[in-house]
Formats: structure tokens, C-alpha cells, sequence
């Protein structure tokens, strides 16, 4: 009889990184032999805290992944009834993701409950420990959630250091897997033309929710600098805004910069994934502060070069002069660095950037979380 794993956090009919993340692991423990099923979310935050225009896909739900829709995060009785749920079924390991202090409460009751059964050991894939952007109750709802949890994966040096303040649990750090669920890259002409970009401009890419730590404002300013406005450089920002967009459309405004820009900003489906990764030249992820990024990985599977900010866990996944190159957070670093790509070519970093990213294993994930 195959050994159960329950993997707690977002998936379909959910939308974003997490959920595409939660249902790639889940294939990889089918893959090496185990009972999956991910238990998601039919609430996860309500309406009033969720800053995008919608929580739920429009594609359809993955083939041949068992997902249970049925974790209110806001309700206290609904989390009694998961975790007794889980502590009947007795599953040998449940992987639970921690992004985020307001799921404290319910994560942690939920695994209270179900380690009842003195069998099942959690481990938990921390996203974040100390959250981008402070609430009150944070440090509280963290500590509720990590007493249950017998071990922690990490994928960044950030991450596992800030976990020290909480816990001396086992914890060890990996980097982040391939996103390779988005499908093989295509020809950059072809991506190119299916969403209607000019095939012979240079395009830098900006890719993913848009929110204030991940600095696009400071990438901005850098694409008024007078080298970048000379090089006839673009910038697509492909993404949804997660805060007000207004701060955003005012220095496009104040900086005259629109004829420079290519605005993509609703969330981009996991089917057109492939498209915005193949028609850049270069991915930019110009970051305030960092633990780790989804993108990095994703630009490695579509084997693009890229520009991160020396901050957090960046500059540690992208090795500068290798697989791409690493600026200071403001606009005239980040503008310097943006044309020295452009100087070296894309095809200069290929050859590191195709031997780095034979390291970004879900096996070498799975392993992990077994071995802890």
C-alpha cells in the first residue's frame, strides 16, 4: 500500500505561483511512489484582503492530481473538522506552506489536530517567516503556527535565518525547483507575434504581481535614464497590480516614459506563461527586498539571463557575470546594468545559465522533505 501525503496550500481552483507550485510537487511525490492529495483552500482570504481582481483560475484543473477544496481560513469550526479529518486518515507526511501570518491560526490548529494521531510528521515549506509587509498579530500568528511542525524547508538563507527567531526545529534551505509545468519555451519571433510585440524591438520583461517590495517604481525612474531612452530599450510589465496602480500611472506620467513601456497589467494565465517568458531578451527583477523569487526559476526554465537587486536571496540564485547580472536597488544601478546585458547579448550567458539550472530539482525537493 502506498504511503499518504497531504500537501496543505493553495492549488486550482486557485490562481497564482503558489498553486501552480503546490500541484507540480504534488506530481513529483506521485512520481517517486506516493498517495498525494492536496488540501486547498474554498476560502482563502476574504474579498476585503485580497488585493487583486480575482483569487480563482479560469483555466481548467490539473489532470490526475486529487485536490480537497474544503479549508475556510476564517473559520475556527471548519478547521476543527480538517484536522480531525487528517488525523483519521493518518498520513505518513503533510507538507504545509507558510507565506503568510495571517494563515497562522487555522494552519496551526489544523496540524494540532491532526498530529493527534502521534504518526504523522509535518514539514513545512517556509515562503516567508517575516512577511513583506507588516500587520499587526504577525510575530503571535507565527509562533501559534510553528509549534506543530517538526521540520522546515526554505529556499533562501533569509528565510532560514528569520525561522531561528521562531524555532530550533530541523531546517534546511534548497533553492526554489524549475516552474517547468508552463511548457517549452517557443521561437521569440513566434511569442512575439501571438501577443502582438514588434519582433525586431528590444524587450526587457517584468514579470508577476506587481506590489511595492518588488520595486517596478525604481525600474521606472531607470528607464529614464538618457542611455536607456537612446537605446530604444522596452520594458513589457506583464502582471497583475496588487496595490493601487495609481503611484505607478503618476511617474509614467511625471517621467514621460510610455512610448517606452508595453503595459500588460491583468494576470497573465498560466497558458500565455511560455509566450512572455520566449519574446523577452532579458527578465528584471529590480526588488526592494527579497526572500526568494518565483520568477528566477522560471527564468531559468525558459533559459533567459537576468537582472536581480543585490538584496535577500537574489543574488545568490543568479551568480553575476554567469547567468545574468546583479544591481544595487536604485534606478542608476539598475539602468547601468540593464544596457551592459544588452552589451554582453543573451547568447554570453547561455552556456552558465543551461549548467546552473540542472540544480533546480523537485526531486532533490521531495528528497528533502523526506530526509527532514
Amino acid at each position: 500500500m502506498k504511503e499518504k501525503v497531504i500537501i496543505i496550500g493553495p492549488a486550482h481552483p486557485l490562481r497564482g505561483g503558489l498553486a501552480s507550485f503546490d500541484e507540480r510537487l504534488a506530481r513529483q511525490f506521485q512520481q517517486q511512489g506516493f498517495d498525494t492529495t492536496i488540501y486547498t483552500f474554498s476560502l482563502q482570504y476574504p474579498d476585503f484582503l485580497f488585493p487583486g481582481t480575482t483569487q480563482y483560475s479560469s483555466e481548467p484543473a490539473p489532470m490526475n492530481i486529487k485536490i480537497k477544496v474544503c479549508i475556510n481560513s476564517v473559520n475556527p469550526l471548519n478547521w476543527i473538522k480538517v484536522g480531525n479529518e487528517l488525523r483519521k486518515l493518518k498520513p505518513s507526511i503533510i507538507v504545509v506552506r507558510y507565506w503568510l501570518p495571517l494563515m497562522g491560526p487555522c494552519l496551526g490548529t489544523i496540524l494540532r489536530l491532526a498530529k493527534k494521531n502521534k504518526f504523522t510528521k509535518v514539514v513545512c515549506i517556509a515562503d516567508n517567516i517575516i512577511p513583506h509587509e507588516k500587520r499587526f498579530g504577525d510575530k503571535a500568528f507565527t509562533q501559534y503556527f510553528v509549534k506543530p511542525i517538526d521540520a522546515f524547508v526554505t529556499m533562501s538563507a533569509k528565510v532560514l535565518n528569520d525561522l531561528k527567531f521562531f524555532t530550533q526545529k530541523p531546517s534546511k534551505q534548497i533553492v526554489h525547483p524549475l516552474y517547468d509545468n508552463f511548457g517549452e519555451a517557443t521561437a521569440k519571433n513566434i511569442a512575439r507575434e501571438k501577443l502582438g510585440l514588434n519582433i525586431d524591438d528590444k524587450i526587457i520583461l517584468f514579470f508577476g504581481f506587481i506590489r511595492k517590495y518588488k520595486g517596478l517604481d525604481i525600474l521606472l525612474e531607470a528607464m529614464n535614464d538618457q542611455k536607456i531612452r537612446k537605446s530604444n530599450i522596452k520594458l513589457l510589465v506583464a502582471g497583475e497590480f496588487y496595490e493601487d496602480r495609481k503611484l505607478y500611472d503618476d511617474i509614467i506620467a511625471q517621467l514621460n516614459i510610455s512610448s517606452q513601456l508595453i503595459l500588460r497589467t491583468e494576470f497573465i494565465s498560466d497558458s500565455e506563461v511560455a509566450y512572455y517568458l520566449s519574446a523577452a531578451d532579458f527578465v528584471i527583477q529590480p526588488y526592494r527586498n527579497a526572500t526568494q523569487s518565483g520568477v528566477t526559476p522560471l527564468a531559468y526554465h525558459f533559459e533567459k539571463p537576468m537582472l536581480v537587486t543585490n538584496v535577500g536571496g537574489l543574488p545568490d540564485l543568479v551568480p553575476d557575470g554567469k547567468v545574468g547580472l546583479v544591481a544595487e536597488p536604485n534606478a542608476n544601478s539598475i539602468a547601468e546594468k540593464i544596457l551592459e546585458l544588452y552589451e554582453l547579448g543573451e547568447e554570453y550567458f547561455l552556456p552558465q545559465l543551461r549548467e546552473e539550472k540542472k540544480k533546480y530539482s523537485w526531486k532533490i525537493l521531495v528528497d528533502t522533505i523526506i530526509e527532514l
